[in-house]
């Protein structure tokens, strides 16, 4: 055992930097354990010779090297493993999770059946498009959520809250009386994807609902099954073309196949094989996200700041309209998405570098630019009245900038080398109810309050 002064934060330490190894694909559980052995006795010797043990971790650590570094070393040592991660197969050629493979073709068999079912009812897919806009999250989330719940063993009462969520949805997409060219059915088609997607959260983090650690883990999922989602879509358009290709060759017509039976039981089925794929193979794609985000992150920072200085150059004002606002709704959201990816593969042990004051740059300017917007869009709304759009434009903007702007000062302390990491991962993840309270207002309150149109 380590000695240590203060064993509990020593071990917290410990718990973290253990956390962050064993999500690196190159390593197996064996050299996790070698690597923290090596680290504990490395942290002896220095308390032995008179450091406090917070230092002693700290400089153990930066002994062992970047953790990028001993992963690189691992992959050229043992390059095989990554190849047997992607298989289905474990070191010894056995099926390593055959029951779990067969409940994802079980829930996606149920997506692709239910979304056939309303075409009992005279509903095409091919012809109905506000029913199927509004609902197809409806046909996909559940199943997904249920193999989600199955794999983590949840009890009853999770699965009846759960149940009643997504009925909830269903009640907001169907029940009410909007024409198709009211407002309420896009907003209604845009915001209980996202909706039903937080439900999908709680049943990926049903282990432990209230653990910061494990809403991290979500939005890490999150992103690692919309990049296999797009890989599957990718190859299915290419199995598409190829699929009309050649039947058009000899005669055959295909487009009734593929519009009505291929596209939306592949679709609706892919959500639920991409969630079992991020849970088979965790980590094996986990490392795209940070890439991008650091080639991303520095573009947007010099695009929005070149932005802001034309802005004062030209003394000219930002001419908002609608689509303006969701423009700037979008650019806040990917601002948060890359700062969010960026924290799910950090070293919440690593000292600040020049990429985390780039993220600072690329926040604050944001920030700046969607004040500009935003003052100008409540002079609209005030003198041209509101609409359902509108609200809900406005709404999002300012639960994202009430996020970014907090995230944006937690940033500046950690720069400034006067607050932990740790404190703007737990505000992110705290934050994420927000969201999803807003996605379901929007769905639910705004339509009877606007008399839905």
């Amino acid at each position: 055992m380590t000695v240590t002064n203060g064993p509990d934060e020593l071990e917290a330490q410990f718990t973290q930097w253990r956390r962050y190894v064993r999500r690196r694909p190159e390593l197996r559980a064996s050299d996790a354990d070698e690597l923290e052995d090596h680290l504990r006795d490395s942290v002896d010797e220095l308390v032995a010779i008179g450091l406090r043990s917070d230092e002693a971790f700290l400089i153990a650590v930066k002994r062992m090297g970047g953790l990028d570094e001993l992963s690189r070393e691992f992959a050229r040592e043992h390059s095989e493993r990554l190849w047997k991660q992607l298989m289905f197969t474990d070191d010894t050629g056995k099926s390593r999770s055959q029951p779990d493979l067969i409940a994802m073709l079980v829930c996606a068999a149920g997506a692709a059946l239910s979304i056939k079912a309303p075409e009992l009812f005279g509903k095409r897919f091919n012809g109905d498009g506000t029913f199927y806009s509004t609902n197809l999250a409806l046909f996909a989330f559940p199943w997904l959520a249920a193999f989600l719940l199955w794999r983590r063993q949840a009890g009853a009462r999770l699965c009846g809250v759960l149940l009643a969520l997504f009925t909830l949805g269903a009640v907001g997409a169907n029940v009410y009386p909007v024409a198709d060219e009211s407002q309420s059915v896009g907003l209604t088609a845009t915001h209980l994807p996202i909706a039903l997607w937080f439900v999908v959260g709680l049943a990926y983090a049903s282990d432990d609902l209230r653990s910061s650690r494990r809403r991290m883990d979500f939005i890490r999922f999150s992103g690692e099954w919309f990049v296999y989602l797009v890989l599957i879509a990718l190859g299915g358009g290419v199995l598409i073309a190829f699929l009309s290709g050649t039947f058009d060759a000899i005669g055959i017509g295909s487009d009734e196949f593929v519009w009505n039976w291929l596209l939306p039981c592949g679709l609706v089925a892919a959500t639920v094989v991409a969630g079992w794929l991020v849970e088979a193979k965790q980590g094996v794609i986990e490392n795209i996200a940070p890439v991008l985000t650091r080639l991303f992150t520095p573009l947007f920072a010099v695009v929005l700041l070149a932005f802001l200085v034309t802005v004062g150059w030209n003394g000219s004002g930002i001419e908002v309209n609608r689509e303006t606002l969701v423009l700037f709704d979008l650019l806040l959201a990917v601002v948060l998405g890359l700062l969010l990816y960026s924290m799910s593969a950090r070293d919440p042990l690593a000292p600040r570098g020049t990429f985390d004051i780039l993220q600072l740059a690329l926040v604050a300017s944001a920030l700046l630019i969607d004040a500009l917007v935003l003052f100008t869009m409540t002079g609209r709304i005030a003198e041209y009245g509101t609409t359902p759009n509108n609200v809900a434009a406005l709404g999002e903007n300012i639960v994202l900038l009430a996020n970014l702007t907090w995230t944006a000062w937690l940033l500046l302390g950690f720069v400034r080398r006067r607050r932990a990491f740790a404190v703007i991962e737990r505000w992110q993840t705290a934050y994420l109810p927000v969201y999803a309270g807003w996605m379901w207002a929007v769905v639910l309150l705004l339509p009877p309050v606007f008399g839905y149109r």
